[in-house]
């Protein structure tokens, strides 16, 4: 039974986004006698296997209990990215006499507009992961309905049997419960629910400082609340260098969010001033009172209910399920991609492993996992963008590094930008120049990462960058000039002898 779906607010555009995502007169199909795919969640990877699949030729079966378009389109990368665009046009205004421009007093945000707009343009995106269109375009059977496992290759939806050659569970995941004393009967907001505010909260707490706590309480603080963000760590961020990360940290402070670090959060009440967050910070005890609490950590695979039991699927109800290099679970028929089994929760690693899954899984292809190369970006004002190894893991792993860093304010375009803030750091194998990893601290660091990403995936050094004519003046120049950094290095003592020889001879020189 397909029941109907309210997104809030009750609006046009959340309407066409229903009628898209989980249309409301939505008939399933008659199954197929038997799929050469079945997929289990619609969102990216489940989205991008059933496309794929269908592409090729194969008989494909889409199953979602929710929403099309999983996290990504509906409570995660869409919406997110839009209300930062919005929060940074808000900084820029307020930024503008830097570049001698005088502002007329006045210009605010205007919060319902900006989600307002939001909710437009992911109701426009939505089209691309409609039902109709997988269905009417693709050729996929499209489900609605709670696909449940009832054997090694079987799943039943909607009391309809779906047999199949092969499966894929891509059912993803879900924002952490936390089990802090209070915060339940007090009421909390996560990523499944921030995007449905119409009204700002003036104080807004949230909890957790990893890459989704960063960019909401910085984006909320330049709309205009008064955010406090609370870390259990000493730092933000803390996959990041600490010199990365501290250059966000210093960001976030001048935008006006209050840092709280190395703070353990004992309860959450609620009174008559509002929500009262009771913490403990370097043995001191502490109150906090905010309107609103984000939860902005952690997150739990969606493997409830799908009887994995029945298909012979193993699986961790914290971790996931259980996959081999080439995603493979124990069930041989059956496959798994992106969040529901993977470490790297992003959408692009989402689509990466859904790839791998069709590969493997229709045509006896033998990819792995492990040999992606994946990179990731946190949309903070700047942003913090990496690929590959870290120096630490370098030296967990005893390879001994060469690193390469450019500092933004030196380079020109930055300068001219006003973004001179961050930095370009590459690290290489001690004595090559083969690229292991990269960190980009830049306001547009993650449309910079990829031509380090592309040189590593393609095996190019980093001297041959060296080379590579950037166009002038731009911001990945710096990438360029930690290649020429590289190529300085190779200059021994002997060769710079005969380099300043023939500079005094075409100087007229002896």
């Amino acid at each position: 039974m397909n029941d109907k779906v309210n997104i809030l607010p009750e609006d046009p555009y959340n309407r066409e986004l229903a009628s898209n995502v989980h249309p409301p007169d939505w008939v399933n199909p008659e199954p197929a006698r038997v799929y050469n795919m079945v997929v289990i969640g619609a969102g990216t990877a489940g989205l991008v296997t059933a496309a794929v699949a269908a592409g090729l030729g194969g008989k494909v079966a889409l199953v979602e209990r929710h929403l099309l378009g999983g996290d990504c389109l509906n409570v995660g990368c869409v919406p997110s990215k839009c209300i930062i665009r919005s929060s940074r046009a808000a900084f820029d205004v307020g930024d503008a006499h830097r570049f001698g421009i005088s502002v007329p007093e006045g210009a605010e945000v205007d919060f319902p507009a900006v989600m307002e707009r939001m909710r437009r343009i992911r109701s426009v995106i939505s089209e691309n992961d409609s039902a109709r269109r997988y269905s009417e375009d693709l050729g996929v059977d499209v489900f609605i309905g709670s696909g449940v496992f009832t054997g090694p290759d079987s799943v039943e939806v909607d009391g309809k049997t779906l047999r199949f050659k092969r499966a894929a569970i891509t059912t993803g995941a879900r924002a952490f419960e936390l089990p802090i004393d209070g915060l339940a009967e007090a009421g909390y907001l996560t990523n499944e629910t921030v995007f449905s505010l119409t009204e700002r909260p003036d104080r807004l707490a949230v909890i957790g400082a990893g890459p989704l706590g960063c960019e909401l309480a910085q984006t909320f603080q330049r709309l205009g609340s008064e955010v406090t963000l609370l870390e259990a760590g000493p730092q933000i961020l803390s996959r990041e260098d600490r010199d990365a990360a501290r250059v966000v940290e210093e960001s976030m402070i001048r935008d006006g969010v209050e840092l709280v670090l190395s703070c353990s959060i004992s309860r959450v009440e609620r009174a008559h001033e509002g929500k009262v967050i009771h913490l403990e910070c370097d043995g001191e005890m502490k109150r906090i009172v905010v309107d609103d609490i984000l939860i902005g950590v952690g997150r739990v695979p969606n493997v409830d209910g799908l009887n994995l039991e029945a298909a012979g699927v193993r699986y961790d109800a914290r971790k996931g399920v259980e996959v081999d290099d080439r995603l493979r679970t124990s069930n041989p028929r059956i496959y798994a991609a992106g969040d529901i089994c993977f470490p790297y929760k992003f959408t692009h690693t989402a689509d990466a492993t859904a790839r791998i899954v069709i590969q493997n899984a229709l045509f006896w292809g033998r990819k792995k996992a492990s040999a992606l190369t994946i990179p990731w970006c946190t949309y903070t004002d700047p942003e913090i963008a990496h690929v590959g190894m870290y120096e630490r893991d370098a030296a967990e792993k005893g390879i001994p590094v060469d690193t390469f860093t450019i500092g933004m304010d030196d380079v020109d375009r930055a300068l001219a930008d006003g973004e001179e803030e961050g930095m370009v750091r590459i690290h290489v194998r001690k004595g090559t120049d083969t690229i292991l990893g990269a960190t980009i601290v830049a306001r547009h660091a993650g449309e910079m990462i990829s031509e380090v990403s592309v040189a590593m995936q393609a095996k190019i050094g980093l001297g041959a960058l060296s080379s590579v004519i950037h166009p002038y003046p731009t911001q990945a120049e710096a990438i360029r000039r930690a290649a020429d950094a590289y190529n300085r290095t190779r200059l021994t003592p002997r060769v710079k002898g005969i380099f300043e020889r023939i500079l005094r001879w075409r100087r007229g020189g002896d």
